[in-house]
């Protein structure tokens, strides 16, 4: 902003509360959770969802686990009320789970929301008015304190004389300050216990009290002071739930609710992912995975978050951003080769530590605050290679994609081919193409030289020497030779040299069980060094025989060598 622009705007007060208790907390536990998707999610959706969609997302939120679900506003249009209607008729409302219907403080919706009700085992009544200076002057017409105060006892007043017309319907009453973070807090606390004391909450009988952050004003920590100083000083606080709804105007919803559940509050009010109007509200996803993320159990399944996301995207016609935490497309990937090389050994120290300890043995791997798989994702996407990739998160995707336990020493040989290769493409790779590369640069290559025929002396073998006889391609020039060693390289190594062949010496092999190949497949890894340049090569080769794999290997490496000439 221009410093014009900036002079029309002012700080956010502070609350006065010096010894404040919430710094000094921990979150121990789970709070009540309140999806509002159906109802706050759905009037910010630019195409609302249908009748059909919306059953679809309901019976995901049951699914998840959530016990207090908000269907909707039955009293604004009669899409709202049919969905409600929809679900009692067709019997999708579980024993467990509680309906929440929201209502403005005015007689006729009051009224038709009790009319919504017919049928309902457990729902949840929630009464709003508006309470903010601001709204009571610009939407009320400068409506007195105690005129918007007299709207929402007389909301209440009426709420408690139709209950007892849904004698089978146990009802739990809702009050919400909206723009409660803006409104004065002696007010909102004023009005509050008003409501309250028409209610008359009791021990087997508690109301819930809504603090919504309808618009975020302000840091977090002033957000926790005032759940804080409202909690300390609401009457008949022992009966009364206090809950959160916290918006993402700042873009701190989830640090102002976590603030806020230290600060006292029992209940949380969100939706998947943030939906809502403006920046959204606050993310549910995060904050139980959050509490996950700390050992705390939350009640909420998200194993499987890739098909909640799914359904979510189907119904809602919105995307969830690649960068969103926990659920977005990249949020457990690397592409730098620091953190890939951090993170591949961090599950190779992790593999090592459970095998030794046991399944719960605590998490820890460099950059991932939780395990992908809990929610449903898989390790493969964890690394992804561009050119900004190094030689750790290559051999990570030949290890996990493609089966390939290459030598900690060959890394940087592999990696360099293959993040050259993204640089020259300006894009990432993917694992198959990954894959690609390492076989057409480093396995089973046949140019300059070819192996044509190799044999062992089984009469040398019974004598206890190893004399292999080959038969080798150069160019156009074929070669054939024998060779004594104390093994099958070995011995091929001096075929080469009686051949002038050998300006390199071996010194690295090692060979593994291929996975995911055939299980008859043998990997080898071989590095030679040249005599003349000191450089290091490596070559794998494949085949059934371990023998002939390292042969393979040997040929690649010397192949591989004489392109470095």
């Amino acid at each position: 902003m221009n410093p014009e622009s900036i002079q029309k705007y002012r700080p956010f007060p502070a609350v006065e509360l010096p010894d404040r208790q919430w710094p000094d907390r921990t979150i121990m536990h789970a709070p009540i959770w309140c999806s509002v998707d159906l109802r706050d999610g759905n009037q910010a959706l630019p195409i609302p969802m249908s009748v059909e969609e919306k059953i679809r997302l309901f019976d995901q939120l049951v699914r998840i686990g959530f016990k207090q679900i908000e269907v909707g506003f039955p009293s604004a249009a009669d899409t709202e009320f049919n969905f409600l209607r929809a679900l009692v008729e067709q019997d999708l409302i579980p024993d467990d789970v509680t309906i929440q219907v929201l209502v403005q403080a005015r007689e006729h919706l009051i009224r038709r929301t009790f009319e919504s009700l017919a049928g309902v085992k457990k729902a949840i009544v929630h009464l709003y008015n508006s309470t903010s200076p601001l709204q009571r002057r610009v939407t009320f017409g400068d409506a007195s304190k105690e005129k918007i105060k007299q709207i929402a006892v007389e909301g209440a007043e009426l709420i408690k004389e139709l209950v007892p017309t849904v004698p089978d319907t146990e009802i739990t009453l809702q009050y919400s300050p909206e723009s409660f973070s803006d409104t004065e807090m002696n007010y909102a606390l004023e009005v509050c216990n008003a409501v309250s004391a028409v209610w008359e909450p009791a021990p087997d009988k508690k109301i819930i009290l809504n603090l919504p952050a309808t618009v975020e004003w302000s840091t977090p920590n002033v957000h926790a002071d005032q759940i804080e100083w409202f909690c300390r000083h609401v009457d008949n606080r022992e009966n009364s739930i206090i809950s959160l709804h916290t918006h993402n105007d700042r873009g701190t919803g989830t640090a102002a609710t976590e603030l806020g559940l230290l600060a006292g509050a029992d209940r949380v009010e969100g939706t998947l992912f943030g939906n809502g109007e403006r920046t959204g509200n606050l993310d549910l996803v995060i904050v139980a995975l959050n509490m996950n993320s700390h050992g705390i159990e939350t009640g909420l399944d998200f194993s499987d978050l890739s098909s909640i996301r799914q359904v979510y995207e189907e119904v809602t016609r919105l995307t969830v951003p690649e960068r969103q935490p926990y659920a977005g497309e990249l949020v457990f990937t690397a592409f730098s080769g620091s953190h890939q090389d951090a993170i591949k050994k961090g599950f190779d120290r992790r593999k090592s530590d459970v095998e030794e300890n046991d399944e719960a043995y605590p998490w820890g791997v460099p950059y991932l605050t939780i395990d992908p798989q809990d929610i449903g994702r898989s390790y493969e996407a964890i690394i992804r290679i561009n050119s900004q990739s190094g030689k750790g998160g290559v051999a990570y995707v030949l290890d996990r994609e493609h089966g390939f336990d290459l030598p900690k020493a060959m890394h940087p040989q592999v990696g360099k081919y293959v993040y050259d290769r993204a640089d020259q493409e300006g894009r990432e790779l993917s694992n198959e193409e990954i894959g690609d590369i390492f076989f057409e640069s480093f396995v089973n290559l046949e140019t300059p030289m070819q192996l044509i025929e190799f044999e062992l002396d089984h009469t040398a073998m019974a004598r206890g020497e190893v004399v292999c006889h080959a038969t080798v391609r150069i160019g156009d020039e074929e070669i054939k030779g024998t060779g004594k060693g104390n093994g099958p390289i070995n011995a091929f190594v001096h075929l080469l040299e009686e051949a002038g062949q050998k300006d390199f010496n071996v010194t690295d092999y090692r060979s593994q069980a291929l996975r995911g190949g055939s299980d008859a497949d043998s990997a080898a890894y071989v590095q030679i060094r040249d005599e003349k340049s000191g450089t290091l090569l490596w070559g794998c080769g494949i085949d059934p025989s371990i023998e002939m794999a390292g042969l393979k290997a040997l040929i690649c490496a010397w192949n591989l060598q004489q392109t470095t000439k």
